[in-house]
């Protein structure tokens, strides 16, 4: 891509850091945002999307422990399905809904996670013009453990007036 995008900052939620009723509900997910702005004269959807698959930010924590390049989990293999075509536009609110099913799944998760998680991911969602969803992977999608999708969700936001995607990757690990 022509337009260089550049890493603004990310966030790291971590359900663990915060208090449950129920000590398991925590259990080991997270969810991280990487923040990119690119230039208003930037392209199609399409670019923009190869563009953050190939940044050093993505690889970097793609699927929550980073790619490493001849490893097994999350390597060549699983980042070589991840193209612009692997997704796919959704709604704001079936988004948000993924979402906040993902998050409640055992119990309602506590206010100040969910304020976390509103400035973060929602908010954001809320404000971008374009959500892509990345599809189920099927056989690309095993690693060392073993299939992650049903457990794995992943969004990019793409902000235009406000010149900005956001990778937003939501797991368990």
């Amino acid at each position: 891509m022509r337009n260089k995008l550049s890493h603004e900052g990310s966030a790291f939620i971590n359900f663990r850091d915060y208090t449950f009723l129920d000590a398991k509900s925590p259990a080991f997910r997270w969810v991280d945002v990487k923040r990119l702005r690119f230039p208003a004269e930037s392209a199609g959807d399409a670019e923009l999307l190869a563009a953050l698959i190939g940044h050093e930010q993505f690889r970097d924590d793609y699927a929550g422990g980073g790619v490493m390049p001849d490893g097994l989990r999350h390597g060549p293999y699983w980042v070589g399905a991840v193209t612009p075509d692997a997704y796919r536009p959704v709604g704001r609110e079936r988004s948000e809904r993924i979402l906040w099913q993902w998050a409640n799944q055992f119990e309602d998760v506590p206010v100040d996670l969910a304020t976390d998680l509103r400035r973060e991911a929602f908010d954001p969602l809320a404000a971008a013009g374009r959500v892509y969803h990345l599809r189920e992977l099927g056989g690309e999608a095993i690693h060392d453990w073993g299939g992650v999708h049903g457990a794995f969700h992943e969004f990019v936001l793409i902000d235009r007036p406000a010149g900005q995607i956001r990778l937003l990757v939501a797991a368990d690990d």
